[in-house]
């Protein structure tokens, strides 16, 4: 009976190892929104990291969250550093990596605690009859690690597209007024 037991927890391992390891080795996580603003206007908001507090949806998860900027004041080069004992909000660095004003910001972003990773943020802005169409994307790789806990969690794309979502909505307010 107990070799029976023991039987059935190693295919049950073995299966869900296999579908971890099936899962893909990258992710690539998309949103955009419309915005009655010049993309002029939307550029300066996301090139300058000293004016993602007004719109990130993480920038108030931890009111006690140390922040320190250094590199350039804003667009290539200019980095971002956050610290925090909370899980969710933990410790990582922004760089911005390439800026081209009024179409464009390439971040480098690097996750240091909870979890070490590193993924490709871009930011593209496009004139629209009505101002500007912004597209935020995240892409990276994913070790085995992230592809059990994605698998778990529904994938990087429900993790993370909401933030995104919700950055965007206060971007757009921001840029607006």
């Amino acid at each position: 009976m107990l070799k029976n037991i023991a039987l059935a927890i190693a295919v049950i391992l073995g299966a869900v190892l296999a579908l971890v390891a099936l899962q893909p080795s990258t992710y690539k996580v998309t949103r955009s929104i419309q915005v009655s603003a010049p993309p002029a206007t939307v550029h300066a908001l996301i090139n300058d990291f000293h004016k993602w507090d007004g719109w990130s949806p993480w920038a108030k998860l931890d009111p006690n969250m140390k922040t320190t900027y250094s590199g350039a004041d804003s667009g290539t080069g200019a980095v971002y550093h956050w610290s925090s004992p909370m899980d969710n909000v933990g410790e990582g660095r922004m760089t911005i990596t390439n800026s081209v004003p009024a179409e464009r910001v390439d971040i480098k972003l690097e996750f240091i605690k909870p979890f070490s990773s590193v993924a490709l943020t871009e930011f593209t802005i496009k004139p629209a009859a009505s101002g500007s169409t912004v597209e935020w994307s995240m892409s990276g790789e994913n070790d085995f690690m992230t592809k059990a806990f994605s698998l778990f969690m529904g994938g990087m794309d429900k993790m993370i597209g909401p933030d995104f979502e919700k950055g965007l909505a206060q971007l757009q307010t921001l840029a607006q007024k």
